[in-house]
């Protein structure tokens, strides 16, 4: 049996995280990709804005930089910069990453920096009030549309792509193998690499939508992701409410601080 007791912060617990919230699957995964890759906690460090998804790296034995909303990228970025050597790992929710951070956002995947992003997707705002994120889909409720969103909801990894990163995945928490071998694959590319996981909150986003049981959220997932493959068949009405997951993009391509080190040497010797 893993031993995850090696790799969590005991005194921390018990987590805040609501009953069937599929945060804790994917700490979980992620700590064993982390032990799986025999990765120096000494020389990796985990970044987190605010959200429910940003309490992770609380609960992690780890170098750990708990940041404000939507903000977890620039200073992910400095903590990078100030010494490439480590292993930068940044935490972040649909809202934390894709509202107020939604520059942030875009401009670290074109600089193509060597971050690796775990985007926690639950659809709505689930720790500050349960409002629309900019994923929350049309139709949908939240505590401000409680009549059902009318605003199109972004394809976070697609923004990703077009903005320039290395590695970007689609998986959920129904899912957990792939789960943990998307975040490995993550781990290991050189340059902006994000993941992008679609995980269930029954108590924000599910009791609004008629999904307040987590076994209806996980049934959803279960039923709603589909293969990347297959989803690129499909017609648009059979596209309706599914969900493309799978390796989205995987290139190489010069990574920012490696060109950042280059361009230092060069004006040393000028």
């Amino acid at each position: 049996m893993f031993n995850y007791l090696e790799y969590i912060r005991e005194s921390n617990f018990p987590h805040i995280w609501c009953a069937g919230c599929g945060d804790g699957i994917i700490l979980k995964a992620l700590i064993r990709a982390i032990d799986k890759l025999g990765m120096s906690r000494d020389e990796s460090v985990m970044v987190s804005g605010i959200g429910c998804s940003s309490r992770t790296p609380g609960y992690m034995d780890i170098n750990t930089l708990h940041t404000t909303h939507g903000r977890a990228l620039p200073f992910a970025t400095g903590v990078k910069l100030a010494n490439p050597d480590l292993k930068v790992i940044v935490i972040t929710g649909d809202g934390d990453a894709t509202a107020i951070g939604g520059n942030h956002f875009i401009h670290a995947a074109r600089r193509n920096i060597d971050l690796t992003v775990l985007l926690y997707n639950n659809y709505i705002y689930g720790m500050t009030g349960g409002q629309c994120s900019p994923m929350t889909p049309v139709g949908s409720k939240a505590s401000t549309a409680q009549h059902g969103n009318l605003e199109p909801s972004f394809n976070t990894s697609g923004l990703a792509i077009a903005a320039g990163a290395s590695f970007v995945a689609r998986t959920d928490v129904y899912h957990v193998q792939q789960c943990e071998k998307f975040i490995s694959k993550a781990l290991q590319k050189k340059g902006f690499s994000l993941v992008e996981i679609m995980t269930p909150c029954p108590t924000a986003y599910g009791r609004r939508n008629k999904m307040a049981n987590p076994v209806t959220m996980m049934e959803w997932l279960k039923d709603n992701m589909v293969p990347v493959a297959k989803y690129d068949k499909m017609t648009d009405q059979e596209r309706e409410g599914k969900v493309s997951a799978g390796i989205l993009c995987d290139i190489d391509k010069a990574e920012f601080t490696a060109e950042y080190d280059k361009l230092i040497k060069k004006v040393r010797t000028e």
